[in-house]
């Protein structure tokens, strides 16, 4: 019965995360192709609060240590899958550079970031961030300065 019971459990995990979508806003590219339009303010400043709130930096903390200790137990940590990395960076990025717009794509620990940030101190800070993040080969970076746009 544990074993049904986990089984279950675990496919509900995988395809939870298998309908996550690796971006920073729900307007943020849906490729690493093109980098998209810049966050409206009103837009920019519900994301920085969404992201910087107490709570939400927790969360992303908590599930960036359960994902690593998930690998860790099933064998090599340092060998992640492309979909947890994506979603991982994406996190890491959303809780630091809170008024972008990034997407990340990852393929075989080289992680791609696209999309928009709102000053050039935040493209900096991008492959630092991913780098943080065990599995992460290399990061290339697309994203462009683009400062929220008033509508």
């Amino acid at each position: 019965m544990k074993k049904i019971t986990s089984l279950l459990l675990s496919g509900v995990v995988l395809a939870a995360l298998a309908a996550c979508n690796a971006k920073t806003a729900s307007n943020a590219p849906n490729s690493t192709d093109n980098n998209g339009q810049p966050p409206a303010t009103n837009t920019s400043q519900t994301n920085q609060n969404d992201a910087s709130s107490g709570v939400r930096k927790k969360q992303i903390e908590s599930d960036i240590r359960a994902r690593e200790q998930r690998n860790k137990a099933g064998g090599d940590e340092m060998k992640r899958n492309d979909g947890d990395l994506e979603s991982e960076v994406r996190d890491k990025l959303e809780a630091n550079i809170p008024a972008s717009k990034l997407t990340a794509d990852a393929k075989d620990g080289v992680v791609t970031v696209s999309g928009t940030v709102p000053n050039q101190d935040q493209i900096g800070k991008i492959a630092p961030l991913a780098q943080q993040i065990k599995g992460v080969k290399s990061v290339t970076v697309k994203a462009t300065v683009a400062p929220p746009k008033n509508k």
